[in-house]
């Protein structure tokens, strides 16, 4: 089912704006409201840009990025060990 690209965008403006008011208002770090203001504006992005694609072949200049792991530097403890380099 295709989706409408302003209908997307109208959803991409709402979480942009719901994401600046949790901001805002923000409880300290890892607050709640605006991590999951976050995630619905990743989301949000994410149908306009697939909308924009789809109907003309379109696409934004922005791009979601992935976290990265960095478990690479902890012990299976959950303790950080140094990396000699030789």
């Amino acid at each position: 089912m295709s989706i409408d690209p302003r209908v997307a965008l109208e959803s991409l403006t709402s979480a942009l704006e719901e994401h600046l008011i949790a901001a805002s208002v923000r409880r300290g770090d890892g607050d709640p409201a605006v991590e999951s203001a976050f995630f619905r504006l990743a989301d949000a992005f994410e149908v306009y840009d697939d909308a924009l694609y789809e109907r003309y072949n379109e696409v934004t200049p922005m791009q979601l990025f992935e976290e990265e792991d960095d478990d690479d530097d902890f012990a299976p403890g959950g303790e950080e060990f140094d990396v000699v380099e030789t």
